[in-house]
């Protein structure tokens, strides 16, 4: 039975108008009034985004301030974090890094605000312990696993890019502020080809796909340190 939910952004509903940095603030706005819906104890018993995670632009550095004001007045106490994208064809080496983003990073803890971590190949997963280690005090959600990589100059290395993606999670759970959230490797980008079959896998070749890295995360965070993530409908292409 599913008690509540957690709304995580997905770059829908932007407002058409106004500044840039604000237009994100318009899918808050959109998933609070679902939420007020919700509350009206008409559609089931399900408590349905009870939290609602962001987009903001860390590269804005402190003027990042009123976007996160902004999302907190239109959800209505149910803005609960930013997940910030920064997925491209190629790994964002740096971004984690750069002095600017980390200034907008840091208003999270002025507004009590935890970061979904979705700006990661396996590859930046060290950028993200030097993030965690900066800041101490801001929770940290990795998402999709940690992200391990199989398209692109990682096509065709699945070993490799698990030894190596094994140790960036081993220095992450040395984290105390970061979590791990289980799921996304269905993501095309992971690159089991599954979307390209006439005929999708079965649970046990899922299964056994998946359950090393599964294995890995709960090993290294414990399950107290682990959620579930549906990335539906994502994971089902």
């Amino acid at each position: 039975h599913i008690v509540q939910t957690v709304f995580v952004e997905c770059g829908s509903m932007y407002r058409e108008g106004g500044l840039q940095e604000m237009q994100p603030v318009g899918e808050t706005e959109f998933v609070q009034g679902i939420a007020a819906q919700n509350a009206s104890g008409q559609y089931g018993m399900t408590t349905v985004a009870a939290g609602i995670v962001g987009f903001a632009d860390f590269t804005l550095g402190a003027a990042v301030a009123p976007v996160l004001e902004a999302h907190i007045a239109a959800s209505r106490n149910r803005f609960r974090g930013v997940r910030f994208r920064g997925i491209r064809q190629t790994p964002p080496k740096g971004l984690l890094l750069n002095p600017k983003f980390r200034e907008g990073f840091a208003c999270l803890q002025k507004y009590n605000l935890s970061f979904d971590a979705l700006v990661l190949y396996h590859s930046c997963l060290m950028e993200l312990v030097d993030l965690a280690r900066a800041f101490p005090d801001i929770p940290i959600i990795v998402n999709h696993t940690g992200d391990p990589r199989g398209t692109g100059p990682y096509a065709g290395k699945r070993e490799e890019v698990f030894q190596e993606w094994k140790r960036g999670i081993a220095a992450l759970a040395n984290c105390p502020n970061v979590v791990m959230k289980l799921g996304g490797l269905g993501l095309p980008l992971c690159g089991f080809g599954w979307h390209e079959r006439a005929t999708p896998p079965g649970s046990a070749e899922l299964a056994e796909a998946m359950a090393p890295y599964y294995r890995r995360c709960i090993e290294q965070f414990g399950v107290d340190r682990c959620m579930f993530e549906s990335n539906f409908p994502v994971d089902k292409r």
